[in-house]
């Protein structure tokens, strides 16, 4: 279970480094530890050697970003990644053999079998004090199985189809900008291929020999690992659109057990992280702009779908920059501390 952000003991006393700290979840993360107010007596921002030196301001007082040696010499009880895979594969597993404790945002660990792939909602109780090296699944999984998970708990889903309507902001800083420029008919660098402004781009990552694209196969294949279920079927289509805010997705899931359609308003409205909105007589529904610098994810458009039976269709909305990863990070450190999986004196 995730915890309130004031469920951890005052007394307590956190060393915390976020690797990857001058980007855009890096900053976030930052952003999310200062509001959920967690007990961290120091903080070792920790970038690229062009970084090293440069300050941050975080809770009104500034640090000097450092590399990664310096960061592991200080034995920190959390490491939060948000560098990249290629980063996190050399990095990771030096800070864990030193006994931090590594939570990670990349793609790098998810499908390691070895590796527990986390949304606390679903599976935190699964961490031990073996886990070092903990693994933030993809933003778009993340909403779409705090979703879905309840549900399944419920009726079991036999199949899922999932189309995605996805925030530049999951690209980075540079599409962002692309964005921006066009919009205000500048010219500059070119995050995508294409355009963004005015265009929708269905290709997220890059395509694999079965013509899905990484992002649409990792909805696939970490929806089942998070649900701990491999009968799921999943199929998904991963689309980029010139939004800032965060993530939508059309969701159509088919489950082995008949539903009852306020039960399941019963369900969603009750399920711990999730909002739902869902009053389209008042035009109440789900959107990016409400979503953003919220940490819930929103639920709605709720309807049985008429062409098969025992399925429904659903769209679900939350920024990708929080619960789709800094916050769900933090969430991770949370439990852990609360449980005392992580101990900090």
């Amino acid at each position: 279970m995730p915890l309130n952000k004031n469920s951890i003991k005052n007394n307590t006393k956190m060393k915390i480094a976020v690797v990857g700290a001058t980007g855009l979840v890096g900053g976030q993360i930052l952003k999310v530890l200062e509001e959920r107010n967690l007990p961290v007596t120091e903080l070792l921002p920790v970038a690229s050697e062009r970084s090293v030196g440069k300050e941050i301001i975080f809770k009104g007082k500034p640090y000097k970003v450092v590399d990664a040696a310096t960061a592991i010499s200080k034995k920190p009880h959390f490491a939060i990644f948000s560098a990249g895979g290629s980063t996190s594969l050399e990095l990771a597993p030096k800070f864990a053999e030193a006994g931090i404790t590594v939570i990670d945002n990349s793609s790098a660990w998810r499908m390691d079998p070895t590796k527990k792939l986390v949304v606390p909602e679903i599976n935190a109780n699964t961490l031990t004090k073996e886990d070092k090296i903990i693994a933030n699944p993809n933003c778009s999984t993340i909403q779409m199985v705090v979703a879905l998970n309840p549900l399944h708990k419920k009726y079991k889903i036999k199949r899922i189809v999932v189309s995605t309507y996805q925030s530049v902001t999951g690209t980075g800083k540079k599409a962002v900008d692309q964005l921006m420029n066009e919009r205000n008919g500048v010219d500059g660098p070119m995050a995508y291929a294409y355009p963004i402004d005015l265009n929708v781009i269905p290709h997220i990552d890059v395509f694999t020999e079965n013509g899905y694209t990484k992002e649409e196969m990792k909805m696939i294949n970490e929806t089942k690992k998070i649900m701990g279920d491999d009968s799921i079927k999943v199929t998904a289509t991963t689309v980029r659109i010139p939004v800032m805010g965060g993530h939508s997705e059309s969701v159509n899931i088919e489950f082995e057990n008949e539903f009852d359609m306020e039960e399941v308003k019963k369900i969603l409205g009750s399920a711990e992280g999730v909002i739902l909105e869902d009053d389209v007589k008042n035009l109440k529904y789900p959107m990016p702009m409400n979503a953003h610098n919220r940490d819930e994810v929103f639920v709605g458009r709720l309807r049985r779908d008429e062409t098969q039976p025992k399925t429904l269709n659903m769209w679900i909305v939350a920024d990708n920059l929080r619960k789709g990863a800094a916050t769900n990070a933090i969430q991770i450190a949370e439990y852990l501390l609360k449980n005392k999986v992580v101990v900090a004196n």
